[in-house]
């Protein structure tokens, strides 16, 4: 009777709507574009990779969806002419019309990799006919195409270098005709989604005692360079091309990468907790996710750099981050923490008849009562494997019934809390011992909310007191060093006189630099200028302590000052 009664509660609270206007989201192996005005619709287009999770080398052909859709009613609009290209780091792959009679277009997508014209889209091949109302736009007669038939329903084809690297492609759509395949817009409907192929690289560290394990990066963005493992603190790093411009950075919803290494290596062992550092700056915890599920015998930990998170990193490093061309990711393992974890199924919000789903919530049991805790969400099927790109919402209680902390998603454009492995880290502040109550909901899966693991569930957990937290104190920067950082930058001092300044910082433990941090030298002694700009910003309080120590951490770290200790 009480489970009945508040899960009637729980029910209550979650009263969210699951269409959201003028929605634009991106998603596992999908994106959906801003709507744009359209008679009295809003509409949109939304590209969706099937399978999802695309690995160069692992499929022989992927489906591509372009579906063209009025985001008020959630439905599609017909009779629609689509000219779509993609393109990969700036080069067009392909580029042609097609005609779809619901609006729903199906592609076709094989992967060849052997072209030898000077551009890649000359060696695509399009599969399909032209249109007799829709001239020029490839259509392909049969059943129209669904997500369980598209081995037997009508689609065109392309088969070139598309999906033959790993990496970010944009799809751009223009919506040349719709309602009728005479009707040609006076203003094209163009819109760009982005979608992520992944390929494997393999690696080797050696271990002090010669030991080689090897390691997997699984990245979804561009080769990965200048593998590295330190012995001193166990860590991985790699770097890759990115462009950190602000124009840019805005256009990028995510970049994931994924470390795997053998659980039987212990830093890298199961239970093991981890940081994670681009560019030298720790990245938020919810950036850094740890699974131990997918694999008996491999720890994957997944880097998802969001938006946000790409922006706060060129924010703490300020301008001179912009013209960089790399990321650098750096991967370092922590101690092993003891977990407190409760599992609980979920049931429909209708019937309250039990969904295939099981969600698992973990904590580190040194946190406890008015402390923020890092509590992580993990999300299992019926075969107790991850639910990937799922989208979830919770509210948390006291004993005493009082709401301490909710969550139904941050963005303004996407409902839910968005987890494309089906792990999440939400750090709680929770105020006092005693019990504490979590109710969560799950929306659905992928960018259409697909229901098939939507529930609600709860579960009681008891808060105790925490282990205190220990804050370092950081040490005061001299006076002095603002001053040669101001005269640095105005050229009244050379840089041999203001490294020495820095290694006095390092010397007295200001500065934290690991030992084995330092690159090797680039072989040019000239510093670039922006860095005596961010020294000229920290020395008139236009930037911090910490932003600007992280900038010269992270040039000491390529090698582009030499610091000898």
């Amino acid at each position: 009777m009480y489970k009945f009664a508040l899960l009637i509660a729980i029910l209550g609270i979650f009263s969210i709507p699951l269409v959201l206007p003028d929605a634009f989201a991106h998603g596992l192996g999908g994106d959906q574009a801003e709507p744009l005005s359209f008679g009295d619709m809003e509409v949109t287009v939304r590209t969706q990779l099937s399978p999802s999770d695309i690995t160069v080398g692992e499929v022989d052909s992927a489906n591509m969806q372009v579906r063209f859709f009025d985001t008020l009613t959630d439905k599609n609009l017909d009779k629609v002419t689509y000219r779509v290209e993609v393109w990969q780091s700036g080069e067009l792959l392909a580029r042609n019309l097609f005609y779809d009679l619901d609006g729903r277009l199906d592609v076709k997508i094989k992967p060849k990799a052997d072209c030898n014209k000077d551009l890649l889209e000359e060696c695509s091949i399009y599969g399909g006919s032209e249109h007799v109302s829709a001239p020029g736009a490839l259509f392909v007669h049969g059943e129209a195409c669904t997500d369980d038939n598209l081995d037997i329903c009508g689609r065109p084809s392309i088969t070139g270098p598309i999906f033959v690297k790993g990496g970010l492609y944009k799809i751009r759509v223009d919506i040349e005709a719709a309602t009728s395949p005479r009707t040609v817009l006076a203003n094209l409907l163009s819109y760009e989604t982005f979608v992520s192929v992944a390929q494997e690289q393999d690696f080797f560290i050696k271990t002090a005692n010669a030991e080689e394990i090897p390691v997997t990066i699984k990245t979804y963005y561009d080769d990965v360079d200048n593998f590295k493992f330190d012995n001193a603190d166990n860590s991985i790093s790699f770097d890759m091309p990115f462009d950190w411009s602000p124009s840019y950075v805005d256009l990028v919803q995510v970049v994931h990468e994924e470390v795997r290494v053998p659980k039987t290596f212990t830093p890298y062992a199961e239970g093991k907790q981890f940081k994670g550092y681009v560019n030298g700056v720790e990245i938020d915890q919810r950036a850094l996710l740890n699974d131990p599920y997918s694999y008996d015998d491999t720890n994957i930990v997944h880097f998802l750099i969001t938006k946000s998170e790409l922006q706060k990193i060129n924010e703490t490093l300020g301008p001179g981050n912009y013209d960089n061309k790399k990321m650098d990711l750096k991967l370092v393992p922590l101690s092993e923490v003891s977990k407190s974890s409760t599992e609980f199924y979920l049931v429909d919000a209708k019937n309250f008849e039990k969904v295939p789903t099981t969600v698992k919530i973990s904590w580190d049991g040194k946190y406890g009562a008015n402390q923020e805790i890092p509590f992580e969400f993990t999300f299992f099927n019926e075969n107790k494997e991850l639910i990937r790109d799922i989208k979830y919402a919770y509210f948390v209680f006291d004993e005493f019934d009082n709401e301490i902390a909710s969550n139904v998603g941050q963005s303004s454009t996407e409902l839910g809390i968005s987890s494309t492995e089906g792990i999440d880290v939400q750090r709680i502040f929770v105020p006092s011992q005693g019990q504490i109550r979590v109710d969560v909901k799950v929306l659905g899966t992928g960018l259409d909310y697909n229901p098939k693991y939507a529930g609600i569930g709860t579960a009681i957990i008891e808060i105790g007191p925490g282990a205190p937290v220990s804050t370092p104190t950081k040490a005061a920067i001299p006076d002095w060093i603002k001053n040669n950082a101001a005269w640095w930058a105005a050229g009244q001092i050379d840089d041999n006189s203001f490294v020495q300044g820095i290694q006095y910082l390092i010397k007295e433990d200001v500065l934290k630099i690991p030992p084995t941090t330092q690159g090797s030298s680039s072989g040019s002694s000239e510093i670039p200028s922006w860095i005596k700009n961010n020294a000229e910003w920290w020395a008139a309080g236009q930037i911090d302590d910490d932003s600007f120590i992280q900038g010269i951490q992270f040039l000491i770290k390529e090698g582009i000052m030499r610091i000898q200790s």
